[in-house]
């Protein structure tokens, strides 16, 4: 994972990714900015990963706009850590595995 890519959390629902790309453009060259969301209903999840051009920039960044008030709620801001590994996902109740339904 790279000191270049930041989490950004506790994001207002209503905020867009523009708003955040421009917000955190402040900080230097934004080269990606992902608001995370549902899968089901389309709406944000309230955080968001944004990506710098380089490490001094994002430090920058987490140094400007941790605990910034962002639409009336104080924005988190880390450097991102890596995605851990999960095991897979045991069946429930008496349904068999995902791949093992019937059609």
């Amino acid at each position: 994972m790279s000191d270049c890519r930041l989490f950004v959390g506790n994001i207002s629902y209503r905020t867009l990714e523009s708003e955040l790309q421009d917000l955190f453009s402040q900080a230097g060259v934004v080269t990606s900015c992902t608001l995370m969301l549902d899968k089901f209903t389309g709406k944000s999840r309230g955080f968001a990963f944004v990506e710098y051009a380089t490490p001094e920039e994002a430090l920058r960044a987490v140094e400007m706009f941790n605990g910034k008030d962002l639409q009336g709620r104080a924005l988190t801001v880390n450097i991102a850590r890596p995605r851990e590994e999960r095991p897979p996902r045991e069946p429930r109740g008496d349904r068999p595995p995902r791949g093992e339904r019937p059609r």
